[in-house]
């Protein structure tokens, strides 16, 4: 039966690979940056996730996934880390993951704003969101919260089409 050792970091990532996001099913957790580092000292696995945010609901079932990925390739004396000493921001999301959004109907985050233009935001002054099925600009914020909190409700007046933005964090 395979051990930790049989594994190298990179084979561990591409297991973990697999482990998509419970919410959004075409992003992995190396997709989202959540996955922050794989450590392997003797037989021990240690894998670092960060949370996209503190109370997030999907976490739990990534952790369970993550576990399920290690053992049944063998891989029995792990450990999984929340780490929350870093923030994290949509910037770690990979361009193949904004890219896998958009395809699936969701307008993908842009960069983070400077502090200034996030507060602006938040005081009223909303920013042009691209529709994802026809690249229109002609749209509208709907509702701050969409399907879930990380998520925005918008409207596209060219195509007739409603749809989510993945907020910039």
């Amino acid at each position: 039966m395979p051990t930790a050792t049989t594994y190298n970091k990179d084979a561990i990532r591409d297991l973990l690979s697999e482990v998509k996001d419970p919410e959004i099913p075409v992003l992995s957790i190396i997709d989202l940056g959540i996955l922050r580092e794989i450590r392997i000292n003797e037989d021990r696995v240690t894998v670092r996730i960060t949370p996209t945010y503190s109370g997030c609901p999907a976490m739990k079932a990534i952790e369970k996934e993550i576990e399920k990925t290690l053992k049944v390739n063998g891989i029995q004396n792990y450990e999984i880390k929340k780490d929350f000493s870093e923030t994290w921001t949509t910037d770690w999301m990979s361009e193949g993951a904004k890219k896998k959004l958009k395809d699936y109907g969701i307008a993908p985050p842009g960069k983070t704003e400077k502090e200034d233009d996030f507060f602006k935001t938040l005081k009223g002054s909303s920013r042009i969101i691209p529709c994802p099925y026809c690249d229109s600009t002609n749209t509208e914020l709907q509702s701050e919260f969409g399907s879930t909190a990380c998520k925005s409700q918008y409207y596209c007046y060219d195509c007739e089409e409603p749809f989510e933005h993945f907020k910039c964090i």
